[in-house]
Parts: structure tokens; C-alpha cells; sequence
């Protein structure tokens, strides 16, 4: 990896500081999502918006930062990372107070979207400055370990920030948080971040990129327009055939590709197939959660948007225990641990809502958010972790990469299917506990995915699988297959070749 001079001669103090610039940045981005949730209701009633309208604020965003997250990561080791970094931080800043001076729903999800492509330019990147400054392997840790912690304080301080100026100010000031801390992130990184790039970047890929916005586009508008559009009418029909033509497309065009934007030999490895559909399913159950949480505490008990937020505290608080302690657990065992003790947790939540009605029994339903909580906190290590496990030094950073996009597509569809879920069921004028009841099913279904796709893809055989991918990836100089580098593990590596978790990856 090329370092400019400065980087090679950063004092302690300096580098401190550019990790503390770079989680400036992820927390307004992972705060913007669970603010967000938590100001729905007040967006509905004041735009009188539907179920879909309220899926689209979540969804435009989520979709444009999952097109986008590939192409900002290898467009920043070609141009210079802190360069797309800075305009990351303008453009989301920009979209921010945007989104606070919306004058209806559909100019918000415009502005929303402006927002992602920001988003989407600061946390990988961010990603690749923590690894390019941080060069000792134990320090390097360190610093990812703070990265994972902020994730976890965003998903903890979301509902609680996001209730208290819902209540006092209204909800167009949750935008207004992002605009002090973007512009002194902005200001701090144009003085002290240096600029790196990669020696050997990666060849732009148009037609690969149009064909993932295509796919993910397609897919969401059809899930979330079908309720009101039906699943038969001409639009719902084009989008979903669109999605499927642009599926076939990414695997026929990028399998013969020198510089694919997603190498599809990637997914002969156990590992990184696991943990795509890991993070998907993951993601998706708990956007899905989140989404008829919110709804559920302020539409049918009434409670205001900060009561909402206190009641989601058990959740967001375990969630934030469980990340670091499940790094350990996975340098010290390897992911599957992990992954079986979240997927049975996230499972017996979602079990305990739609089996039992916990939402009617106050404990019971407490103990459903701090199980969730348990379970989510304990996934994301292992998926970073599993994602980059064996891969060749040249494409451990697309593979975090193709992750960190499995998040976002995952939330993008929780949101997208339960929320047409919702729609579905309280359009003939049913009850809205009776109308989560399927969504409660869908959320446990994903967890039991994550708990036998994490036993299937953990073993001997799956380690097998990813050595083997690894020499098919390797460039022909006959160079030996490396696990990722200092550049994407976090220093020595244990059970066969899978590096300690980088913690959390942004979930937004």
C-alpha cells in the first residue's frame, strides 16, 4: 500500500486525531438512521403520509448509499481518499440541511438521497484512512475497536437525541445535528488528514455499477409499491423483471471482466457467501424491527417521541455491550460462536412477538428489545470478520467492501417487505398489532437464517472453500494466497487464517 511521507512520519497525536475525524463522520451517518426512525411518525402526520411514504424517507437513502459504496471506495484509492472523503462531508452536509427545510414528502426523499451519496463517500473511505494511518497492527485494533464502539453509542444515543428533539424542537431538526459536526469534520480533515491512494487502484466499472442501481432500485420499488401499485400491474411487473434482467446481467458481464466491480468467484467461498447472506438477513431484521417498533410504541400506545426512544434504550444498550465483547470472542473462537448465540437470540425475540403478543406485557416486551439487542450486538464482528477471512491481500478491501453493502441492502429490504407487510394488512381497515403479526414471523425467519447459515459456514469444509477461493483469486505471478494484511485484519491470525474482527462495520 503506497503512504504518502506523512503518513509514514505521523506523531501518535496526529493520528489520533484523524480517527477521532473519521468517527466524527460515521457517527452523524449512523446517527442520521436511528434519529431518523424515531421521527417518522411526526414526518406522517404532518405530510400525512402512507405506510410506503414513510418506507421511501428510510429506503431512497439506503438503496442510493448501497449502489454506491463500491464504486466510493475504489474511486477514493484512485483519486485520493481524503479527497473523496471531504466532499463525502459536504455533500452530507449539504443534504442535511436539506432534508430540514423540505417542503413535502417527495422533495425529502430527494434530499435524502442527495445525503447517501455523501454517506456513501465517507465510511469506507473513512475505513481505509483508519488502516493507512494506524500501520502498527496492535494500535490498528485499537482504533477499529473504537470505530465498532461508535456504531454502537449511534444505535444507543439514536432514539434517545432523536426523542428529545422531536419533542421540543419537531422533527426537522434532527437534520440540523449533522450540520455543526459535519463542518468542523470537514475543516479538521482539510488541515490533518493526510492524502493517500492505492499503488495498484481498480479500473472503473460502468456497466457493472448501472446494473447494481438498477437491481437494488428495482427490487425495492417493487416490494414497497405493490401493496397500493398490486403485485400484477404493469409498473410492479417491469421493476421486478427490470431487477431480475440486471441480476443476470451482473453475473453473465462481471464474470468476464479483467476489473470486476464484484468478482463472482468471491462467492465459491463459504465464508463470504455466509456472510453476505448473514448481513442481509440481519440487516433486514433489524430495520424490519426498528420500523414497526417506532410505529408500534407511538401510533398504538401514544406514547411521544421520547418515551419511544427510552422504551428502545434495553435494546440499543445490549447491542453496544455485546460488539466488543464479541470481537473477542471471535480472535479468541472464530465467528461461530457468535453467529449461533445471535441468530437463537434475534430468533427468540422475534418468537416472543409473533408467538406470544409480547407487545401487549410490558416485561415480556422488554425482554424481547434486550435479547435483540443481545443478538445484534454479537453479529457484526464475525460478518466483517468472515467477509475478508482468506481473501488475497489486492481484494480484502472490495470484500469488506461487498459487506458493508450487504448491510445496506439488508435494511433496505427489512424496511421495504414489512412495511408492505403493514400495508398489506391494515389497508381493509385492520388493527395494527393483528398486522405486525406477519412481520414478527418474517424477523424470526431471518434470525433462524442467520443461526443455520453461521453453523453451515463456519466449519472445516467452509475454511476449505475460502483457501481454495483465495488461490483462484490470486494474480498469475504465482504469488502464495495471503490472508487480508495489516491493511484490513487487525494483527495475527488464528482458526485457520480468519483475522481478528475489525468490529462493527456502519450501519448506515
Amino acid at each position: 500500500m503506497h503512504h504518502t511521507s506523512d503518513v509514514d512520519h505521523m506523531s501518535r497525536r496526529r493520528r489520533l486525531l484523524v480517527l477521532a475525524i473519521c468517527c466524527m463522520s460515521l457517527l452523524i451517518v449512523s446517527l442520521d438512521n436511528t434519529v431518523l426512525n424515531v421521527a417518522l411518525p411526526a414526518m406522517r402526520r404532518e405530510f400525512d403520509a402512507s405506510v410506503a411514504g414513510m418506507q421511501w424517507t428510510i429506503d431512497a437513502y439506503t438503496v442510493v448509499i448501497a449502489s454506491l459504496l463500491i464504486l466510493a471506495g475504489s474511486t477514493a484509492d484512485r483519486i485520493g481518499r481524503r479527497k473523496v472523503f471531504a466532499w463525502g462531508l459536504v455533500l452530507f452536509t449539504a443534504g442535511s440541511v436539506l432534508c430540514s427545510l423540505a417542503p413535502g414528502l417527495e422533495w425529502l426523499i430527494a434530499f435524502r438521497m442527495l445525503q447517501a451519496v455523501g454517506g456513501a463517500m465517507l465510511n469506507p473511505v473513512a475505513m481505509s484512512i483508519i488502516t493507512n494511518t494506524f500501520t502498527d497492527p496492535k494500535e490498528r485494533a485499537r482504533a477499529i475497536g473504537v470505530w465498532g464502539a461508535v456504531v454502537g453509542i449511534s444505535m444507543a444515543a439514536g432514539p434517545l437525541v432523536g426523542g428529545l428533539l422531536v419533542d421540543s424542537v419537531g422533527w426537522r431538526s434532527i437534520f440540523w445535528v449533522n450540520l455543526p459536526v459535519g463542518l468542523l469534520a470537514l475543516v479538521l480533515t482539510l488541515r490533518h488528514v493526510p492524502e493517500s491512494r492505492s499503488e495498484r487502484p481498480r479500473r472503473p466499472d460502468p456497466v457493472g455499477q448501472l446494473l447494481v442501481m438498477v437491481l437494488l432500485g428495482g427490487m425495492t420499488y417493487a416490494i414497497i409499491e405493490a401493496p397500493a401499485e398490486g403485485w400484477r400491474s404493469p409498473p410492479i411487473l417491469g421493476c421486478a423483471l427490470g431487477a431480475a434482467t440486471a441480476l443476470a446481467g451482473l453475473l453473465v458481464y462481471e464474470s468476464r471482466r479483467a476489473d470486476p466491480l464484484i468478482d463472482p468467484r468471491f462467492f465459491r467461498s463459504a465464508p463470504f457467501s455466509g456472510a453476505t447472506v448473514i448481513a442481509v438477513s440481519t440487516f433486514a431484521s433489524l430495520s424490519g424491527f426498528l420500523f414497526v417498533t417506532t410505529l408500534y410504541l407511538q401510533e398504538v400506545r401514544g406514547l411521544d417521541a421520547l418515551d419511544a426512544g427510552l422504551h428502545m434504550l434495553p435494546m440499543a444498550a445490549f447491542a453496544f455491550l455485546c460488539a466488543p465483547v464479541s470481537g473477542r470472542l471471535v480472535a479468541s473462537h472464530g465467528p461461530r460462536p457468535s453467529l449461533l448465540i445471535s441468530g437463537v437470540a434475534m430468533g427468540a425475540s422475534g418468537l416472543l412477538f409473533a408467538a406470544f403478543s409480547a407487545e401487549t406485557s410490558t416485561p415480556l416486551m422488554f425482554t424481547g428489545y434486550v435479547l435483540f439487542g443481545i443478538g445484534f450486538g454479537l453479529v457484526n464482528a464475525p460478518i466483517t470478520n468472515t467477509a475478508v477471512s482468506g481473501m488475497p491481500r489486492a481484494q480484502a478491501g472490495v470484500a469488506a467492501a461487498v459487506a458493508s453493502t450487504s448491510r445496506q441492502t439488508g435494511g433496505a429490504l427489512g424496511v421495504a417487505v414489512i412495511g408492505a407487510v403493514l400495508a398489506a394488512g391494515t389497508a381493509g381497515g385492520g388493527d395494527f398489532a393483528t398486522a405486525t403479526r406477519p412481520a414478527w414471523w418474517i424477523i424470526t425467519g431471518c434470525a433462524l437464517l442467520v443461526l443455520v447459515v453461521g453453523a453451515v459456514t463456519t466449519g472445516p469444509w467452509a475454511r476449505a472453500t475460502a483457501l481454495h477461493t483465495a488461490r483462484a483469486l490470486e494474480p498469475s505471478t504465482g504469488a502464495p494466497s495471503a490472508p487480508p494484511p495489516p491493511e484490513h485484519g487487525t494483527g495475527h491470525l488464528r482458526d485457520g487464517g480468519l483475522p481478528p474482527a475489525p468490529g462493527p462495520a456502519p450501519a448506515g
